[in-house]
């Protein structure tokens, strides 16, 4: 069972939020982030390389000592101001007209350690370095994970009653997507969300995998150099944005390929036979329609390809995985892409850009060929986390994203 504890969150007021808010930190790059972000935007903790010109590594020691600095800055100028004592807080997003509500808690980092914060994902030890030594220099989550947990009756309409009244935040993001926040202050609704999810067996890592490991690890490094631990210290929690999985929508995160392995596109089409119905669909954006079906854009045409039975086993919750089938039968197989974490052949698009952006980059000539898949599940992931496998690098993208500075969480 799963340990959650409010916290008071360090936040904008009300009249700073929208330029503080920022986009996650792994979702823009360097130049994109100086390019987007205003004087107040929190892109300045946490890419603070885009504070010098030319733009400086973001590994860098005076990266980090600028990262410690803005934040200081921050708090001194009040565009971030800390609450006065510990809340539960509701952070809802937008997207397409559909909403989903989370509740930003804190989490224990020994629940990480033993297991019950399920992953689904492999976590790269450079990745993990990095986001650690930005929770350590800060002593702060400044940006929260994104977890997902078993629906909940009580839970929701509990959220329901404070979502009924006016938000502390409400706006949409340049992106289209809104964002709407409000603050959980009633003690007996802070201690009954408490006892429930006390009562709830797991939470599962929907995105931010690098981001948890590192709270843990920092939690863990704070506890062994403190000889006076109790097992109170704030150091021992660390904030997340925790959604209902049946609220959570899961979109498709496509590949494109460089070049074709030494075959002509006749050649890849014909080879494809073996183990795909395939069929030409034209010039227009073909969309895979169903589990094992996908499409696939090759010298100005799109095709369906749909995996023949005895090409994949249903009952293996990895095997089941779209990703490892065009990983097995097309990408290695056809291609010689044995790694995907490694081959720079490879590369991966996230449905949220739209189907137009692999035809666009296959047209340009950057990329040989294109292949769309249909998104994983929900259950996929949890039944992949429950059983203790970790899917094929890639494989969920979910959307809207978290925004960042919405809620930090000092460490001490």
């Amino acid at each position: 069972m799963v340990r959650i504890k409010p916290f008071a969150a360090v936040r904008p007021p009300k009249q700073h939020v929208m330029e503080v808010a920022a986009r996650p930190y792994d979702v823009l790059n360097s130049a994109e982030a100086k390019t987007e972000a205003s004087e107040k935007s929190l892109l300045h903790i946490t890419k603070p390389e885009i504070d010098f010109d030319p733009i400086i590594d973001e590994h860098s020691d005076e990266a980090y000592s600028k990262a410690v600095e803005n934040f200081r800055k921050w708090q001194d100028n009040g565009w971030l101001v800390q609450d006065d004592r510990p809340y539960y807080y509701v952070y809802a997003q937008t997207m397409d007209g559909r909403t989903q509500y989370g509740l930003v808690v804190c989490a224990h980092t020994d629940d990480y350690a033993e297991g019950k914060i399920k992953k689904h994902e492999l976590t790269r030890k450079d990745k993990e370095d990095d986001r650690m030594i930005h929770v350590r220099i800060q002593d702060a989550n400044i940006e929260p994970v994104f977890f997902s947990y078993p629906d909940n009756a009580e839970i929701d309409s509990i959220v329901a009653k404070y979502v009924s009244r006016e938000p502390e935040y409400d706006f949409v993001a340049e992106d289209g997507f809104g964002h709407h926040f409000w603050v959980i202050d009633s003690p007996q609704d802070i201690d009954r969300i408490t006892e429930i999810f006390a009562g709830i067996p797991a939470f599962y890592v929907a995105d931010g995998h690098h981001r948890t490991a590192a709270a843990a690890r920092v939690g863990a490094e704070k506890r062994q150099n403190n000889p006076a631990h109790t097992g109170e210290e704030e150091y021992n929690w660390f904030m997340t944005v925790a959604f209902p999985d049946s609220q959570l929508k899961i979109i498709d995160y496509n590949r494109v390929v460089r070049d074709l392995n030494g075959l002509a596109p006749r050649q890849l089409v014909e080879a494809l036979g073996e183990d795909f119905e395939v069929m030409k669909k034209g010039k227009e954006i073909y969309k895979p329609a169903k589990l094992h079906e996908f499409s696939m854009y090759l010298d100005g045409e799109w095709y369906s390809l749909t995996a023949k039975e005895g090409r994949y086993d249903d009952n293996d919750p990895i095997g089941v995985l779209d990703v490892t089938i065009l990983s097995g039968l097309v990408l290695d197989k056809l291609l010689g892409i044995k790694d995907l974490r490694t081959d720079k052949r490879i590369d991966f698009v996230g449905g949220i850009r739209g189907l137009g952006e692999l035809s666009r980059r296959v047209d340009s000539g950057e990329m040989a060929v294109a292949f769309a898949l249909y998104p994983v599940s929900m259950k996929q992931l949890t039944d992949i986390a429950d059983s203790g496998n970790i899917m094929p690098p890639k494989t969920t993208w979910f959307e809207p994203k978290l925004r960042s500075g919405l809620a930090i969480h000092k460490l001490s």
